[in-house]
């Protein structure tokens, strides 16, 4: 589907294409469309090409980093980058501390850290939920003990993405048991080689690696890592999981080209009378109302990122994002399933692995859906769930 667009945008968009076709790499494309995983190896490649390019931050201050583009442009880097093929790099430094440090962090954290986030030479991860502490992240019991100029920290984080590659971790810790249990939250930076760190995997549905367990038993961190003041991190939380949350605006760009999926596989994929499914009303029906929703979204996710611009304290638009954003990754994978069907059914692992060469089972593309579809469950429960989502809009967008 096409989004209207200004002749300065619509440029922009073309700019942005042929930075793609000149600097993906084909095989990339290929691997990604067809839910092949990437190794750190791979996303750090595509991210260097980012740095290079001047493109790896477009949410940071032009100042600090960022490119400088408007919300619009924002939004057209985004999807053209899904819609391409190009791998969703998982840097959560660039993404979320880079933000908080910007916005919290002392200099001395801000020149030790962001050059290395720039050049995607330091790759971050986030330890923010615990077993127990999930949509109730004020509940988290990990300590950080104050002795002298460090914090011994004792505890674990869980579904913690890209542990296994990260290079540094940002934490929320308790620091106090007294009060409420949001005052007692700190945030700190710690360096995943620390003595005392355990990462163990978990493995998705779908038999990928991307999350982990973290243990950590007496890990000394200087005192010098705490960002802000001890008893902020609540405050910090709360700043940083808007810009997580803002991953609906990359959500955005994922139900982009899984309506364009879609709609390919419907043109391929025959129904009972051997046409074209897409020619089946009820199909393309089902197709249109998603396509009016992705355009929906597309004005939604446009005033999260104005507002981001404008540095103002994310708004509940965020949470609208989140919520809608992936309700339709979901119904959308849904639809790819019954467009392939019984041919998404098989589940080879191995041909969701990089150097897999043997006949695939049905068309190529069918491989990744069914693990895909059952991978999608996930989507309205990390970063929030869905209830949490709709208890922030209920509060902050109709009084009650």
């Amino acid at each position: 589907m096409e989004f209207p667009l200004s002749e300065e945008d619509r440029a922009f968009r073309d700019e942005v294409r042929a930075f793609l076709a000149e600097s993906l790499p084909p095989e990339f494309a290929r691997r990604n469309n067809l839910g092949v995983e990437f190794s750190r190896e791979d996303q750090v490649q595509w991210m260097k090409a980012l740095s290079v390019k001047g493109w790896i931050a477009p949410n940071w201050p032009k100042e600090a980093g960022g490119t400088g583009w408007t919300a619009v442009q924002k939004l057209i880097f985004e999807v053209e980058s899904y819609l391409a093929g190009a791998p969703r790099y998982t840097n959560f430094g660039v993404s979320l501390c880079g933000p908080v440090l910007l916005h919290f962090g002392t200099a001395e954290q801000k020149e030790r850290h962001i050059p290395g986030i720039l050049s995607s030479d330091v790759l971050w991860c986030q330890g923010y939920s615990e077993p127990g502490a999930g949509s109730d992240l004020a509940s988290l019991k990990t300590r950080a003990r104050r002795e002298g100029d460090e914090y011994v920290i004792n505890g674990s984080k869980i579904w913690t993405s890209s542990a296994h590659w990260a290079d540094w971790i940002f934490c929320l810790v308790r620091t106090s048991t007294e009060g409420r249990k949001q005052e007692g939250i700190s945030f700190l930076l710690i360096d995943m080689k620390t003595p005392g760190i355990t990462v163990r995997p978990i493995y998705r549905i779908n038999g990928l690696h991307e999350f982990n367990e973290v243990f950590f038993e007496g890990v000394r961190v200087p005192a010098e890592n705490l960002v802000g003041k001890e008893g902020e991190g609540w405050t910090i939380a709360k700043y940083l999981l808007g810009h997580e949350r803002s991953g609906a605006a990359a959500g955005f760009g994922m139900c982009a080209r899984f309506l364009r999926q879609v709609q390919e596989v419907a043109a391929n994929e025959p129904d009972d009378g051997r046409q074209p499914l897409i020619r089946d009303p009820g199909f393309a029906g089902r197709i249109a109302a998603l396509e009016s929703q992705v355009a929906s979204l597309w004005s939604t996710a446009l005033r999260y990122l104005a507002a981001g611009s404008a540095d103002r304290e994310v708004g509940p638009e965020s949470s609208l994002l989140k919520l809608r954003g992936t309700e339709i990754q979901q119904e959308l994978s849904e639809l790819l399933m019954e467009a392939v069907g019984y041919y998404a059914q098989p589940y080879v692992l191995s041909a969701l692995k990089h150097g897999w060469n043997e006949e695939p089972v049905g068309p190529e593309y069918a491989a990744a859906l069914a693990p895909g579809y059952f991978d999608f469950r996930k989507t309205t429960i990390y970063g929030g769930t869905s209830e949490v989502q709709k208890n922030i809009i209920a509060k902050r967008v109709l009084g009650l």
